[in-house]
């Protein structure tokens, strides 16, 4: 990879978890993973009239891409709802990048070399032990696992899709456009009908972590056109560096010695994607 494609996915990676700590500290978790869909929906909308449309080869990997998001949302709600965001989020990304290498091999013919490899080797093992010695709920547990299963699908299908659209930008507006509705619905079946308060300064909290979650998953997007599937995954998931940071100083988490050690192995697997070997 490129140093500024590095860059822009450190630069996404910060983001991720900062929306992410958002919604953890949010007391209904499932309203405000809704909003954020809907406000990541309307903030692509005038994205998706300027650009050309994608490729019709990308249309079904952008239908595939929102189920499976709308499997993520779900999920992720669920596991922030019982577990600690420390617990959960090194669950939920460090299960993934290994996960994603194997499908863009499997699916996109793609295989990083021995460094990038073992790059994503050390992010992931680096990430999974940070929840290592932690109380936890069963059912968030595998509730965050599972979301580290959606996160893979999602990510080499929008890799692949991206590719076929001709412009990852266009893919990315119409991904976001799909994936709020079917939340709505679903909020709608489960809880009744979504209220929204626009007085409300948490709504406005909300609404920005929509936005900030369209400009992180945009730019692994384009980024997965121009690198390989595995690397750019790992190098986002360095975003539990930022989120332990964000755990200690906004919801009063422990950052341990073992947890820094943690931080340095994903830091040095984060050095070893960007070697070109």
């Amino acid at each position: 990879m490129t140093p500024a494609v590095i860059a822009l996915v450190l630069c996404a990676a910060l983001l991720h978890a900062s929306w992410n700590a958002l919604l953890k500290s949010g007391s209904d978790r499932l309203r405000a993973i809704t909003l954020m869909t809907l406000a990541s929906g309307v903030a692509a909308l005038p994205m998706a009239i300027a650009l050309p449309l994608p490729a019709p080869a990308a249309w079904p990997y952008v239908a595939l891409s929102a189920v499976l998001h709308v499997g993520y949302n779900v999920f992720l709600a669920r596991a922030y709802r019982f577990g600690e965001f420390g617990q959960v989020y090194p669950i939920a990304r460090g299960s993934s990048p290994l996960l994603v290498t194997v499908g863009a091999s499997l699916f996109a013919g793609e295989m990083p070399g021995v460094i990038a490899l073992a790059g994503v080797v050390l992010v992931s093992g680096g990430i999974l032990s940070l929840a290592r010695g932690r109380k936890a709920d069963l059912g968030s547990t595998l509730a965050a696992l599972t979301t580290g299963v959606f996160i893979a699908c999602y990510t080499v299908c929008d890799g692949i899709g991206a590719r076929a659209a001709g412009n990852a930008n266009a893919y990315s507006a119409w991904l976001f456009m799909l994936d709020g509705l079917p939340m709505v619905l679903l909020y709608r079946v489960w809880k009744g009908p979504l209220n929204i308060d626009l007085r409300d300064a948490n709504t406005h909290k909300t609404f920005g972590g929509g936005v900030v979650s369209l400009i992180a998953y945009g730019i692994v997007i384009w980024a997965v056109t121009l690198a390989p599937m595995g690397p750019v995954s790992a190098l986002r998931e360095t975003s539990v560096v930022f989120a332990a940071l964000l755990g200690r100083l906004f919801l009063k988490e422990s950052l341990t010695a073992r947890r820094l050690s943690a931080c340095s192995v994903i830091a040095f697997g984060a050095y070893c994607l960007g070697h070109p070997a």
